[in-house]
């Protein structure tokens, strides 16, 4: 069985035993003749997948009413993969959604670590830091780069951990913010995962 996740940069395949990614300017995706299950947030690729019969595209058995119209297919991968817990994609925005029995109780968006230092910066040069994971978030900062790490994790950190669940941390970034938030799980096949669970329901497993 092989699976493909397509961003705007890469196809990013996972075949049980391994995981790899290729270029989307590069990479033929005619070039492979077996049959692949897929989810793509590419409009541009996703047109030529719709020429492929051996291409499946995972989004089409979702039961959308379950999510909002807007929301993207890779986020309902991911929450699709767990029962009950606080999904932390930390990627180029950071998505943080919350799945009790299974059910998808709602989600926000927040700016991912790369914007965040941007924004920080183009409002001074003097507020060029890194932001630090292993800030001590009990203590009230005295230097400038514990003082934007603070606003920005601080207040991310105490929303995430109010519902009282499981972390469950993927994308980019996930490695960093298991820093931040100690007793969380990084999985990053977690998107494959609920990718699994969609082909279980519509029987295509």
């Amino acid at each position: 069985m092989l699976l493909c996740d397509i961003g705007n940069t890469t196809y990013h395949f996972y075949d049980e035993l391994s995981s790899y990614k290729e270029d989307i300017k590069l990479f033929d995706p005619s070039s492979i003749k077996t049959k692949i299950f897929y989810i793509c947030v590419n409009s541009s690729v996703k047109e030529r997948l719709d020429l492929l019969p051996n291409w499946v595209d995972l989004s089409l058995h979702v039961d959308m009413s379950r999510y909002y119209k807007t929301m993207g297919i890779d986020r309902i991968m991911a929450c699709e993969a767990i029962e009950n817990g606080v999904v932390v994609d930390a990627g180029s925005a950071i998505t943080v959604d919350v799945i009790k029995g299974g059910n998808f109780e709602g989600g926000f968006i927040y700016a991912g670590v790369r914007a965040m230092s941007e924004c920080y910066k183009n409002i001074s040069a003097a507020l060029e830091y890194s932001f630090n994971f292993e800030l001590d978030l009990d203590k009230m900062p005295k230097n400038s780069r514990d003082a934007i790490s603070y606003g920005y994790l601080g207040l991310l950190y105490r929303e995430v951990t109010s519902y009282g669940m499981q972390v469950y941390l993927t994308g980019g970034d996930a490695k960093q913010f298991a820093k931040l938030f100690l007793d969380s799980q990084v999985d990053e096949l977690l998107l494959f995962k609920g990718m699994k669970n969609i082909m279980k329901k519509a029987d295509l497993c």
